[in-house]
């Protein structure tokens, strides 16, 4: 079996190999932004996407706003859904607002979030894209990682539990799915912070991220800047001002919110295409005098305990140490520990004696409305939920939204999310035959798409999965666990001597690809999808499964719908199929025989590569 796993993975490489990057332009972009015909225009007023996530319970938090114009009736009133068009428009980037069938939904859903169900693909069919993605943004958020956490002090519970039961379980999927993608941006690790409290801060930075989904880009970036998970990890907590002993501010976080969370390396056209000088090479974006300079900026901010809160909580081995509330505030600021010199960067000057939080807004400010930083963070949006390789259109629609969410809006995030969703590069059928087109699922996806399709449950609401981080006996990655502050994998990351490179493209989670890693996925997963976790605290129910467990054909076909979106092609459900039949089940035989296909199928179908590449 690893020996066909390995093959697998080798034809994924190959399939990520024979991409090629899509000319602006050209005959295949034509394609991918003229309607179907089968699908006539239907008359209609033209409601922005602002009126659509509003009426939908989607607005606020960034200012609503709309992607232009689109022939959408308005939603009904009262508990009945609005009526979908039957049909999209001539023009624009957005032809395809409704899923035509199952496979159409399946395939939004797991972009959109991890997993699709029955409900949901029938949820999204009868509502359309938009109304969907409206009411899910204006759901009420579910119950956060610091409430859980917190009642649980004394208790041994890693950061590991925290988010495994956020991402398996939270009723507001579309929310956890977009604030994985933003953690894979804004990487503060689990692994190298410390603290009294590390787990609770990491909490409250997951719930951060989630609130950012719904927000403005501008105020993620200023809550993920005074974040005290951010400050242990990047060093702003007690970041002190130069001295006559030598001291200097430490730059650490200056270079990594310019270098990974707003601008790049490289000064980019709207299209995310690099800008390049009479030499022909790309055109740097800043140089260290802008680093040492912003440096200044992030001076004086530590953490904020209150006098009462120290020594208030005595931990069970004795001792105490001050309460978590902290963990729920940004950093504060001390005016004697700042940095009261002019800062230049960026072309901006930030003037002497200028006090700490002006200082502070002028910095993000000027990152936030840098000409970079749609491109660059929508990129890479596009790529974590849709597609390594988007075409520069694509990119420079989800830029442009990112300028202007049309209503004026710059950085709403619920608009940029839509953006990349819904856009027809995403949404087209002919992404699905496209060698140019998707994305290696990352293996913490993959294992959270079995748990929530499968019913994965903790039945003591511990959530003992624990680190999955091992390539060699894990997963090879788990969530809030980067390596490093550049991620699981950089977002250029080409894999060397392949194709890929030759192709000039790149291949991110392949970053994480190795012959050790290819083994280890598919041992894990055979070992967990009977056994669970914990001694079967944490386990899967396979409730749907078991009722088509006597018809292999029948069992294949809804796993090929619900885990790839029917992306399956004939040949590799006939063979997974066929090798079911063996051993025969029969209405007699005992619930043992029964798993043991369930999760035989469920294995062949997740090692198989058109499961791999998500398309």
């Amino acid at each position: 079996m690893v020996e066909q796993i390995e093959a697998g993975c080798a034809c994924v490489a190959a399939d990520e190999a024979a991409r090629v990057d899509v000319p602006v332009g050209d005959a295949t972009t034509a394609a991918r932004t003229t309607p179907d015909a089968s699908r006539p225009l239907k008359a209609g007023a033209a409601f922005s996407l602002a009126a659509v996530l509003a009426a939908c319970g989607g607005g606020g938090g960034g200012g609503g706003g709309g992607i232009g114009a689109f022939p959408f009736p308005p939603p009904a009133t009262g508990d009945n859904p609005p009526t979908p068009p039957d049909a999209v428009p001539d023009t624009g980037p957005y032809h395809y607002l409704q899923a035509k069938n199952d496979e159409e939904a399946a395939r939004f859903l797991l972009q959109a979030q991890f997993s699709a169900s029955d409900s949901e693909i029938a949820d999204v069919r009868a509502k359309g894209y938009l109304p969907w993605l409206g009411a899910q943004f204006g759901a009420p958020r579910a119950p956060t990682a610091w409430a859980w956490m917190s009642p649980r002090t004394g208790i041994p519970t890693e950061v590991d539990a925290m988010i495994w039961r956020q991402l398996m379980t939270s009723a507001d999927p579309l929310r956890k799915r977009l604030a994985l993608a933003l953690s894979e941006i804004f990487v503060v690790s689990a692994t190298e912070i410390g603290s009294s409290w590390p787990v609770i801060m990491m909490a409250q930075y997951w719930d951060m991220l989630v609130a950012g989904v719904t927000g403005n880009f501008r105020q993620l970036l200023e809550d993920v800047t005074l974040n005290p998970a951010m400050g242990f990890y990047l060093n702003t907590r007690d970041n002190r001002k130069e001295d006559a002993n030598g001291r200097q501010p430490d730059e650490n976080y200056a270079r990594e919110v310019m270098q990974l969370m707003s601008i790049g390396l490289y000064q980019l056209n709207s299209d995310g295409t690099p800008k390049t000088g009479a030499d022909g090479q790309p055109i740097e974006t800043y140089v260290q005098d802008d680093v040492s300079n912003l440096a200044r900026v992030f001076t004086g901010y530590d953490l904020d305990i209150r006098a009462n809160e120290y020594g208030a909580y005595k931990p069970p081995g004795g001792g105490s140490i001050e309460s978590n509330e902290w963990t729920t505030r940004p950093m504060k600021f001390d005016p004697a520990r700042h940095s009261m010199r002019e800062a230049r960067f960026l072309g901006v000057t930030v003037p002497a004696n200028t006090p700490g939080p002006a200082a502070l807004k002028i910095a993000l400010d000027t990152l936030f409305n840098h000409p970079n930083t749609g491109p660059f963070i929508g990129r890479q949006l596009i790529q974590r939920l849709v597609t390594s390789n988007p075409s520069p259109a694509y990119v420079k629609r989800v830029s442009d939204i990112f300028a202007n969410n049309g209503a004026g809006v710059r950085g709403d995030m619920k608009s940029v999310f839509t953006a990349v969703l819904i856009d027809d590069e995403a949404r087209s059928p002919a992404g699905l035959s496209d060698p140019n087109f998707g994305r290696l699922r990352e293996p913490m996806l993959r294992f959270v798409q079995w748990g929530r399709t499968f019913g994965i449950a903790s039945a003591n609401d511990t959530w003992k999965i624990g680190n999955t981080s091992d390539p060699s006996l894990s997963l090879g990655q788990s969530p809030l666990r980067s390596p490093s502050v550049f991620n699981f994998f950089r977002p250029g990351y080409v894999p060397p001597s392949t194709t890929i490179a030759t192709n000039k493209m790149v291949a991110p989670e392949f970053q994480l690809v190795t012959e050790t890693s290819v083994g280890s996925y598919l041992n894990f997963m055979q070992g967990m999808l009977q056994n669970g976790f914990d001694s079967k605290d944490v386990v899967a129910s396979y409730a749907a499964e078991k009722a088509l467990v006597l018809d292999p054909v029948a069992l294949v076909r809804r796993l090929n719908l619900l885990l790839t979106g029917n992306q399956l092609s004939a040949a590799t459900v006939t063979l997974i199929a066929n090798a079911l039949t063996t051993p025969n089940l029969n209405a007699s035989s005992n619930d043992a025989a029964r798993l043991d296909r369930i999760c035989a199928a469920v294995l062949l179908v997740m090692g198989s590569p058109e499961y791999l590449v998500q398309k």
